[in-house]
């Protein structure tokens, strides 16, 4: 079976908060993850998608939809996708906003590699935590959010993880934010006094989150 011909899992790993983009992962761990398990004809389709990318030709948007029909990393390959083109504030919203929830998790993804500016990234990061997909939750925490959401979106940001299952390791810089952040650590405490009293286990990230808070 090509790569090409096939319509791969969004995300190559066996669990979906398991990516190496959500904690930074050096440009050149992305390209070896977009490359590594395509055949001659994809990595073809995938070096002239870059190419029309860096040039900015009209169709490379259309090349950044099309990975997940092309490549059997999606994710990693439209990140390569967004670092050739380099494109502005307004193309990166309108991907994310007119984009697939694949397609806007990408963008999520890439946000470390393009580093906007605070007022047009954080916008899409904060548009992602509301929404109820836990791969836009996981994907919006990564180490852009970790730099500039505030410190109120960002603790609502880590009980929202808590209370729909994603992973804490996935939010990227939670030591450093949450050492001796005492507003966490009260609503941490408070959640976890819900769930005893509803009779529900408190999980154990929350637990680590808590110790974190006492850290100075």
């Amino acid at each position: 079976m090509t790569a090409q011909h096939t319509e791969p899992r969004e995300s190559p790993y066996e669990t979906p908060y398991g990516d190496p983009y959500e904690t930074g992962a050096p440009y050149e761990q992305v390209r070896a993850e977009a490359y590594g398990p395509l055949d001659d004809a994809a990595r073809a389709w995938l070096d002239a998608a870059r190419a029309d990318a860096a040039a900015r030709v009209p169709e490379w948007e259309l090349r950044f939809a099309e990975a997940g029909r092309n490549c059997a990393a999606p994710d990693a390959a439209r990140v390569l996708l967004l670092a050739a083109a380099r494109p502005g504030a307004a193309a990166v919203t309108r991907l994310y906003r007119q984009g697939s929830a694949a397609e806007r998790r990408a963008v999520l993804l890439a946000l470390p590699y393009l580093d906007p500016a605070p007022g047009d990234g954080v916008p899409l990061v904060e548009d992602a935590l509301r929404a109820n997909d836990t791969l836009l939750v996981a994907a919006a925490l990564g180490p852009y959010a970790a730099r500039h959401l505030a410190p109120h979106a960002w603790r609502h940001a880590v009980l929202k993880c808590l209370f729909t299952g994603v992973p804490l390791a996935a939010v990227a810089g939670l030591e450093r934010r949450a050492r001796g952040d005492g507003e966490l650590a009260r609503m941490l405490t408070a959640f976890a006094a819900e769930r005893t009293a509803a009779g529900r286990a408190v999980p154990e990230d929350l637990r680590r989150a808590l110790t974190l808070t006492e850290e100075l």
